[in-house]
């Protein structure tokens, strides 16, 4: 053989074992997120009405708190409840603050019947928002020693 079709050969053979060791594969990855819904609160509000000017009801005790929620949804809402109605004269009322985009019906008075507090939130994670107790009172509430009223809140996703 001569050293021109020597070399030729190695070449042919280099090219070939350069173009083999080149491979792809294919595989196929399968995704979800689930409807994501989260809320948590933070402080532990306390309503004491001590004090009212004479010739009115009692003053209104407020109180303090913050709000977090996650949704990934379109039109989500907050709705709150409590567990037993209030004794006779007396008004727990709370008002959550709207995250950005979403609307806030204010301060609503809280009963066994769930109100809507906060509607039209939509795919936002926001955290530190306002929450703010009240407690009314009527001269008919009498004297009520300290009890507790657990509000529950629901956050229901739209689409």
């Amino acid at each position: 053989m001569n050293a021109g079709r020597i070399l030729a050969t190695m070449a042919l053979l280099a090219g070939a074992a350069s173009a083999a060791s080149a491979q792809t594969a294919n595989q196929t990855v399968t995704f979800q997120v689930d409807a994501i819904n989260q809320i948590a609160f933070v402080g532990s509000p306390s309503l004491v009405i001590n004090t009212a000017t004479a010739g009115s009801n009692p003053t209104s005790a407020t109180a303090a708190a913050t709000w977090a929620v996650t949704t990934n949804q379109t039109g989500a809402k907050i709705t709150a409840s409590i567990g037993s109605n209030m004794p006779a004269g007396l008004t727990l009322s709370v008002n959550l603050s709207a995250p950005s985009g979403a609307s806030s019906a204010g301060a609503l008075s809280l009963s066994t019947t769930a109100v809507d507090l906060v509607t039209s939130i939509t795919k936002l994670a926001q955290a530190a928002i306002g929450a703010s107790y009240s407690l009314d009172a009527t001269p008919a509430a009498g004297v009520v020693a300290s009890t507790t009223r657990t509000v529950t809140y629901t956050i229901t996703g739209g689409t």
